[in-house]
């Protein structure tokens, strides 16, 4: 096999046109071989003569897209002091940018004999191993515009490949669970009208499937066990994996934008599929171990866990730098993505031990002129100590807010607490953001996600239902915050059944009224459950997916409406936090930007947060107090809302402001079905709130009056002059 001296960067495999171009990193090798697969198996071996600054490199002048490869990488075998190397096991290329095959599980891939783990097994693993692919850079992009939607105006629907497709009726059968299933007309359609900007997909890193899990006839569905994070899972291709899954995953990408949904990846940084001291050699372990990953510092046999899956990158190592920064770049400019989820993110911020907000992936995450120009997401916790870092990412961050999580879900299951914090988690949360020079959008609220219960399952069960997971429902969280109304489970009883309904909707409409990013659980607007399984990560079956035949039509139409709403006025998607100052003089009275009302129509106090005394509360938000001005610099005025929250358990009786916040209301949602669409309501009027619900009014402008210029009209105006006491703002106690 003719091989010339080649390149150190790009790292990975390069097909140029007439060529590829191989480069590997490992700093403690003294020998590394490439190795290429015929179509029958039959191993050709090429050995890497040259290195510069740890990087073996060679140029093979015959090699092009489809070929297989990987690598074997001689070295010092000592896992006491980090090191273990061992030619017999095939490795994976980290930067392969297409895998084929999955991991065939026994013996011969790992690199010591069972049962006793400081051995070294000399099987070769070839036969056993995925193998990278080498493929075609070239797709036509023509046409292809990335949306780059404000944060302030998205809206994330979180959604899983296989889960989202795999029953769709009107999917073909062949591009089901498949990139080609998501890029399809009826699933676009389905988003298009739900009003979402942009899928978060979970992970599309190519991963693999636990041998523990395969035992039990169960399998990772999740994926959050990467092994190759240039590499598109290939199990997630319709078309083939030799480099086909590249060319339909970009267009999946292009069908997507072409819509105007951004594409944003939950991407998997933290960790590999390689596990602890007990784990196979797959890849990293055997081309570079302690460069690759934390090691304990009095016995680098073992591998420090943050991630709670047996390693985590080393992201003080510079080279395990480059390979999360290459990575993320090359998602961006040639899979055309448009942002990141980042999995336990406070795993990267441990260059030691503490978690530093300061850290070398942040910086270069900063400096990078592509990386920082994307959405960037992080789930701001680990399992390591001081990981819960809600809050307290650097500024160019956004979070998954899960304080609004676990708040939400207490005011609406009827907790007694500080209705304080459940104000905070609506307005934006800037108790967590604020002081660091974010906005309301640095707050991705959510109430449910992947991991834990559906919407229909929080309103559903009380307790965590995962026997088929085979760990004695020992497994996933205990502590859910939610509430079945009486019955666990599906139940018949009518009464239940309409509080279920209108509690699910209460949790859409708040999180599409908050201030903030809100983001959707797929098939949450359509009743999705899981019987009660909170940590579905094993179940790739029936349980998670998507049964498209029960869809619950109302809540689809009910999710596309509130979404509409959030659109259409800014009042709902502000860039700046409240400040709770006038901002706007009607007819002579300054107007706060937002004000919280008690159910009696009285302003509330500052005793009144803490008091505990309540379930129901209002909200006053004032359209005119925006203080932004749209894309063309023209100040944005909105309308005025008034929403009205009744978490109890009875009726609550809400008093309606006073007309110096609008001369009358529309209702224009009310979660309990009861007043929505009927007349305008008059201020002072007594408004009924359903136990349970939540009703949206919106500022009725009346027509403008025709001014009477008459000599008769002035006349009759200075005989009735208003008193003093009928002016706006002259009540003697705080009133709406």
């Amino acid at each position: 096999m003719e091989a010339w001296p080649g390149s150190t960067y790009p790292l990975g495999a390069t097909f140029d046109g007439n060529g590829t171009n191989f480069a590997l990193f490992s700093e403690g090798a003294t020998k590394v071989e490439l190795c290429l697969f015929g179509e029958r198996g039959h191993e050709t071996r090429v050995e890497l003569v040259d290195v510069d600054a740890f990087v073996w490199h060679a140029y093979l002048p015959n090699v092009g897209p489809g070929q297989r490869y990987g690598f074997r990488v001689y070295g010092e075998n000592d896992p006491a002091q980090g090191l273990r190397f061992n030619p017999s096991k095939l490795l994976l290329d980290p930067y392969a940018k297409a895998v084929e095959g999955q991991v065939e599980w026994g013996q011969t891939v790992f690199g010591y004999d069972f049962g006793d783990p400081d051995s070294r097994n000399d099987d070769d693993s070839a036969a056993a191993m995925m193998k990278g692919v080498v493929i075609s850079p070239f797709f036509d992009w023509t046409g292809d515009r990335q949306p780059k939607t404000p944060y302030a105006e998205s809206f994330i629907y979180e959604a899983h490949v296989k889960g989202l497709t795999e029953l769709h009726p009107d999917v073909p059968e062949e591009l089901r669970g498949t990139y080609s299933g998501v890029a399809h007309p009826a699933v676009i359609d389905h988003l298009v009208k739900l009003g979402v900007t942009a899928i978060e997909l979970m992970p599309v890193h190519q991963f693999v499937d636990d041998s523990t899990l395969q035992e039990k006839g169960l399998s990772n569905y999740w994926g959050y066990n990467t092994v190759a994070f240039f590499a598109p899972q290939n199990t997630y291709s319709s078309t083939g994996e030799r480099g086909q899954q590249v060319q339909e995953f970009k267009g999946m990408v292009r069908a997507l934008h072409a819509a105007g949904i951004e594409v944003i990846l939950d991407v998997v940084y933290n960790h590999t599929a390689e596990g602890n001291h007990l784990g196979p050699t797959l890849s990293m372990r055997g081309i570079d171990n302690a460069a690759y990953y934390h090691l304990e510092d009095d016995d680098k046999r073992y591998y420090t866990d943050y991630t709670g899956t047996g390693n985590s990158l080393n992201v003080r190592h510079p080279h395990t730098l480059q390979l999360i920064m290459d990575s993320l770049r090359y998602w961006v400019l040639e899979m055309h993505v448009d942002g990141f989820r980042f999995d336990l993110a406070s795993t990267l911020a441990r260059e030691f031990y503490e978690v530093d907000r300061l850290a070398t992936f942040f910086e270069l995450v900063q400096q990078d002129p592509v990386v920082s120009q994307v959405k960037l997401i992080a789930e701001p916790w680990d399992v390591g100590p001081g990981g819960y870092q809600v809050g307290n990412f650097p500024p160019q961050w956004t979070e998954w807010n899960g304080k609004y999580r676990d708040t939400v879900r207490d005011f609406w299951r009827g907790e007694q607490q500080a209705l304080g914090e459940f104000a905070s988690r609506l307005t934006g949360s800037s108790d967590l953001y604020e002081h660091s020079g974010r906005r309301p959008v640095a707050s991705i609220n959510f109430v449910t996600a992947h991991d834990g219960f559906t919407l229909r399952d929080l309103v559903s069960y009380n307790d965590k239902h995962n026997e088929a997971n085979g760990e004695d429902n020992n497994d996933g969280e205990s502590h859910n915050r939610s509430y079945n109304f009486g019955v666990e489970g599906p139940t018949d009883d009518p009464e239940i059944n309409t509080l279920r309904a209108r509690q699910q909707r209460n949790f859409i409409a708040t999180l599409l009224l908050s201030q903030g990013v809100p983001m959707l659980l797929h098939g949450d607007e359509l009743g999705r459950t899981q019987g009660g399984n909170n940590n579905g990560y094993a179940q790739d079956n029936p349980t998670t997916w998507i049964d498209w035949s029960k869809v619950d039509q109302p809540l689809v139409e009910f999710t596309a409406a509130l979404a509409r709403l959030r659109r259409e006025h800014p009042t709902f998607r502000r860039s700046r936090f409240f400040d709770g100052r006038p901002v706007k003089m009607e007819e002579g009275a300054p107007i706060p930007d937002i004000v919280w009302g008690r159910p009696d129509g009285t302003v509330m106090q500052p005793e009144d947060w803490d008091s505990g005394f309540g379930r129901a509360i209002s909200v006053f938000l004032n359209g005119g107090g925006i203080r932004e001005r749209d894309r063309r610099g023209e100040p944005i005025d909105d309308k005025h809302f008034f929403i009205l929250f009744n978490a109890g358990d009875e009726p609550t009786d809400f008093t309606l402001p006073s007309p110096r916040f609008s001369p009358e209301w529309d209702v224009l949602i009310d979660t309990a079905g009861v007043r929505a669409n009927t007349d305008p309501i008059k201020p002072g009027d007594v408004v009924t709130l359903e136990q349970k619900s939540l009703m949206v009014l919106c500022e009725h402008t009346l027509p403008e009056p025709e001014v009477d210029h008459s000599v008769a009209a002035s006349l009759t105006a200075q005989a009735n002059p208003l008193h003093p006491d009928d002016l706006p703002g002259k009540s003697p106690k705080p009133e709406l």
